[in-house]
């Protein structure tokens, strides 16, 4: 990989967050949020990420109890009305327990209410609870997502459609409204440790979003590569398709105050799902490790979290970094001033410098 197979220097380098929108007990005094009150601290969030000039917020889709946002088309339709210019997104869509036709419309009555703000970011999931309660056979994961990312990306190039799969009844010539302000509607495409997942994404010409959540960063770097080839093999060029990369993450004064903020929450939610999945208990020493510069967390102080996310860049070039910053049930307080320290002094130093260093190559080409 080289930083000529990155996006051309005209294009700004983006931050944003993302959230599954948490509402586990506080690790300290086992209370949890009401799912009303929970709502109404992630409204407040997305503004605020407006108003500092972050570039994006993103949605995930959950139905666990864990999780508030089993909709997230719905809780962006209301941020869209909030907020002026910050780019909505899920995080993602479970395209494949979902009706492709439903998806596109509740995403393009976002890009109406937005006036062009809305992307949808389709993955597979990282849970399964939604294919037994939309009647899906767990056999069928693969076809499901290939077959509805098919038809989803047909709804998006033509008013009227004609297709036919083997998992939802065929449309013939049939009118699909409304139709968003955004031609095309933009649709990125989550991938987490699939290989075929990333060669999918760049044969189809669609932007990736890489999920770096545990490990090295740089044991990632083949999954770009994959991407950046494939594109490059189906006759796209690799340079106009941007990455996202995605991670965990936290911001404080000091790392030190950030490192004990964050790890009581991140270390319930993580063992919760730990004991789902046969891992062991997560250590601090293993979280702090993991905060480290080549440690998957992007957590400190400013200038740690500014480090980290440029180390990263110049691993794999990409367009776009999103914060998961709401691990757990962390305190709504912290949360809002971990927001304004990434929008206010993060930001603007990060996008300096990967303008810097775009400049320095475009210089040397």
């Amino acid at each position: 990989m080289t930083m000529a197979d990155s996006p051309a220097p005209t294009t700004p380098f983006e931050l944003g967050l993302f959230t599954f929108v948490d509402t586990t007990p506080d690790p300290g005094t086992g209370v949890a949020l009401s799912a009303v009150q929970r709502i109404r601290n992630l409204m407040e969030e997305i503004e605020l990420a407006d108003q500092v000039g972050l570039d994006v917020f993103g949605i995930g889709e959950h139905h666990r109890a864990e999780y508030v946002t089993s909709a997230p088309a719905v809780v962006l339709a209301a941020a869209a009305a909030r907020t002026e210019r910050i780019r909505l997104t899920s995080a993602v869509t479970v395209l494949s327990s979902d009706d492709p036709v439903r998806v596109f419309q509740a995403f393009a009555t976002v890009d109406l209410l937005s006036e062009g703000r809305a992307e949808i970011m389709a993955g597979r999931g990282s849970f399964i609870e939604s294919f037994p309660l939309f009647g899906y056979d767990l056999r069928d994961y693969d076809a499901l997502f290939g077959e509805k990312l098919d038809l989803l990306l047909r709804l998006r190039e033509s008013e009227r459609v004609t297709w036919s799969g083997r998992h939802r009844a065929p449309l013939g010539d049939l009118p699909v409204y409304p139709r968003p302000v955004q031609q095309p509607l933009p649709v990125w495409i989550a991938v987490g440790g699939t290989p075929e997942s990333a060669i999918r994404a760049g044969t189809l010409g669609l932007p990736m979003a890489l999920a770096i959540i545990g490990g090295l960063p740089e044991r990632f770097v083949p999954f770009v590569e994959m991407y950046r080839d494939a594109a490059r093999h189906a006759g796209h060029d690799p340079a106009t398709l941007p990455i996202s990369i995605n991670s965990h993450g936290y911001l404080a004064g000091s790392t030190r105050t950030a490192l004990d903020e964050a790890f009581p929450h991140h270390e319930r939610i993580m063992n919760v799902i730990g004991r789902e999945r046969g891992w062991p208990p997560l250590s601090k020493a293993q979280f702090e490790a993991s905060a480290a510069r080549r440690g998957a967390l992007v957590l400190g102080d400013t200038d740690a979290v500014v480090e980290k996310i440029l180390f990263q860049h110049g691993l794999f070039g990409h367009a776009r970094f999103m914060l998961q910053i709401t691990i757990g049930s962390m305190p709504h307080a912290q949360v809002m001033r971990a927001i304004e320290l990434y929008g206010m002094e993060v930001a603007p130093r990060v996008r300096d410098e990967v303008a810097r260093r775009r400049g320095s190559v475009a210089e040397g080409a």
